[in-house]
């Protein structure tokens, strides 16, 4: 079996969601090579989807523009994603 090594800050992905006043609140966190911490941070993606939430991974271009990627799954989020943040879709149409 694969040992995932020592738990670090680069291990560690972390859920975050929008809340107006608030700004960013920690949902979970954990080490998603760790099968316990996946399963959590997998169930916790899918309940903030069906809450209606959006899913983004922040992203650096390489010229240092901040961009995001939208992921609806679980499984788009880039293996060297630090943070997910999510947030309500907008209102309307």
């Amino acid at each position: 079996m694969h040992s995932p090594g020592p738990l670090t800050e680069e291990n560690q992905i972390k859920f975050l969601r929008m809340k107006p006043g608030y700004g960013e609140i920690l949902l979970t966190e954990g080490d998603p090579r760790v099968n316990e911490d996946e399963e959590l941070l997998i169930a916790e993606f899918r309940r903030q989807l069906e809450e209606g939430m959006w899913a983004a991974v922040p992203t650096e271009q390489p010229d240092g523009r901040r961009e995001a990627l939208l992921v609806r799954d679980y499984a788009e989020i880039p293996l060297q994603a630090e943070r997910v943040i999510f947030f309500p879709r907008a209102a309307g149409g």
